[in-house]
């Protein structure tokens, strides 16, 4: 049987991962308890934990042959992700983010750099049709060309929403499912309640709204709407929890899911995502999974 194809197209970063018993206050210094560098960004999240579940991933970034992004290319490699890198014999370092998670209550501080320019097109890179595509905005110019190369495949487009960014005005119309942080704010808006009708607006499909560890909001465009309950656990690491769980949406959506489905392909996701807080270390929930 012939593997799920899925295409994530986005941010691939270098992460300086350190983990805290307490946060340093202003002109203070700490002692990390652990320290790794990792591949990160959302797209990057999402397509190792798509390709963790069994789908034949690529994503589609901007990395370059600088040595610092060698780790994330070797990373990539060792969970299954092929990389099409757009910007493949740049020299420029990778953007770098450095990230401190707090070793009793699993939350993090994140500080990261924008990517300084336009990325060129795809062309050729994008040579096979995917059965879904992941989406998060992070890049506008591989946005517009993965959605492109979506309608040419007849694929659904998931949108990872962490934050409202320009192209989105001109990709939504052809997002089939944006399922969005409860910090999420569309141009206008102030209140979570107001992200459906907002996003319903700009010609997006189905929307949903994670929130944590409580209930996953949904809704439909018919005005179907409900909630789904996210599974108890202790949180050891927050880090990248929301890229497991679209990198699980994306996975399910890929394999079939429909959107009467919603509800269920939820739930999957929530349950991957709590798997992936429960453990410490951003990668440690892989370790023994088929």
């Amino acid at each position: 049987m012939r593997r799920r194809a899925v295409l994530c197209a986005g941010m691939a970063t270098l992460d300086l991962l350190q983990r805290v018993a307490e946060f340093p206050g202003p002109n203070e210094k700490t002692t990390a308890e652990r320290a790794e560098l990792s591949a990160g960004g959302p797209a990057t999240g999402a397509a190792v934990t798509a390709a963790a579940l069994g789908s034949e991933v690529s994503l589609l970034t901007a990395l370059g042959s600088h040595p610092m992004a060698g780790v994330v290319t070797d990373e990539l490699t060792e969970y299954g992700v092929e990389l099409l890198d757009v910007t493949p014999h740049s020299g420029k370092p990778p953007v770098v983010s450095a990230v401190t998670v707090h070793s009793t209550t699993g939350s993090r501080s994140v500080v990261s750099q924008a990517p300084a320019e336009a990325d060129p097109e795809p062309g050729a890179l994008l040579r096979t049709f995917p059965d879904a595509v992941l989406v998060d905005g992070h890049r506008p110019v591989l946005a517009r060309a993965a959605v492109r190369h979506a309608e040419r495949a007849g694929a659904p487009v998931v949108l990872d929403g962490g934050s409202w960014k320009p192209v989105l005005a001109e990709i939504l119309p052809r997002v089939d499912l944006a399922v969005c942080s409860a910090d999420f704010r569309a141009p206008g808006t102030t209140g979570l309640d107001e992200q459906p009708t907002a996003l319903f607006e700009r010609g997006a499909g189905a929307v949903a709204i994670t929130r944590g560890p409580e209930d996953v909001l949904w809704w439909l465009p018919d005005g179907a709407s409900g909630s789904v309950p996210v599974p108890a656990v202790e949180a050891v690491d927050t880090l990248g929890a929301g890229d497991v769980f679209h990198g699980a949406v994306v996975h399910a959506v890929a394999g079939g899911a429909a959107l009467s489905d919603l509800p269920d392909t939820l739930s999957f996701a929530a349950g991957i995502a709590a798997d992936r807080v429960a453990r410490q270390g951003r990668r440690e929930w892989l370790r023994g999974r088929p």
